[in-house]
Formats: C-alpha cells, structure tokens, sequence
C-alpha cells in the first residue's frame, strides 16, 4: 500500500468517528491493510486498537461500502463483531467454506445475546447495534453494506500474527508500504 493511502484511509475513520460521536484515545494504534491484494477499495479493512491486553481486545474499525474483510478464523479468538454505526453484512461457516459438503446443518450462532440458525455463507445483515458472537474455528467474512460502517471488536487476547487462517493463502495480515508521503498516523505493524 502506499503511505498516502493509508494516510487516507485513518483520516476517512476519523471523519466518520467523529460525525458519530466516537473518541479515539491518545496516540491511537491504527491498523491499516489492503491484506498485502492490491486493491485496498475492495478488500481493506482499517482499525484503531482501543485495548489490546493479555486476556481480552477491542477494536474499533471504519469500512466504506464494499470493502471487505476476507474470510478467515481463529483458533483461540472468540469474539463479538458489532455493527456501530451503518449496515455490516457478515458471513459464517462451521468449517473451511472451500471444503463443506453439500447440504451441511445450519450454523446457530448468538446475533444479540440469542441463538440464531444461520445458512452457511448466507449473509446476515447487522444493523446498528447489533453484535454476532463468532466462537474459534468459525469461518467468517465481513463487507460494510451502506455508504460507510463504523464496526467494533471485543474478543479474547488477539494475535493477528498467530491464530489469523484465511481462505486466500494469498492474503498477508499486514501490507508492505510504499512511503511516497510523510506517516500521519503510527501502524501497528511499524
């Protein structure tokens, strides 16, 4: 990716978090990635770690309409996905979606605190508000379905080097940069 973009990108968030009333804290940890694709307006995600301790994580994230997080699962990261602000459309599958048989049970997962019967790889739409609950070894991707999504994490100790399995083996958690303009904003990945 290129310094100017990702520049971009934490400036965008920033806007959005604030028309919505979000407040970063101090020296904010960005994380900014286009999943080492390329094409960052499909496939990027960009993020603030708000707390990142030994027993649990959150994240605060900003998607524009269409950027999507690819699918991937965790070994040992349970999490919550929660739809702050905008629509996010989330998919899930029990196992490796490239290896399901045809026909395989539905999925029951927590969408607010209940239990819910879920389509593998049917799109559930989380409104504002709205949280889904995705426990280790669940597949999931997620894309922001309105112009803009505000989107927030509370999970268990994250490792994004460590318990992050995508589908894509061509998907690298963080980017290489491309320094054609100062750093406005410190990576976590610097």
């Amino acid at each position: 990716m290129r310094r100017s973009q990702i520049n971009k990108a934490c400036s965008d968030a920033l806007a959005c978090f604030a028309r919505h009333s979000w407040a970063l804290p101090p020296k904010p940890r960005w994380d900014v990635t286009d999943f080492g694709l390329g094409d960052f307006d499909r496939q990027g995600l960009t993020a603030v770690n708000l707390a990142s301790e030994p027993e649990y994580c959150e994240k605060l994230m900003y998607a524009r309409q269409g950027q999507e997080t690819p699918c991937h699962t965790h070994a040992r990261k349970k999490e919550d996905i929660i739809c702050r602000a905008g629509v996010l459309s989330v998919s899930l599958w029990p196992a490796r979606p490239d290896r399901l048989l045809a026909g395989f049970p539905v999925l029951s997962v927590n969408i607010d605190g209940e239990p819910v019967a879920v389509v593998p790889g049917s799109p559930i739409s989380l409104a504002a508000g709205s949280r889904v609950t995705i426990i280790p070894g669940v597949w999931h991707s997620f894309v922001a379905a309105s112009a803009e999504c505000i989107i927030g994490e509370v999970s268990t100790a994250n490792d994004d080097v460590n318990d992050n399995y995508f589908l894509d083996a061509n998907v690298g958690r963080f980017p290489s940069i491309d320094e054609d303009e100062p750093r406005a904003a410190s990576l976590v990945s610097e």
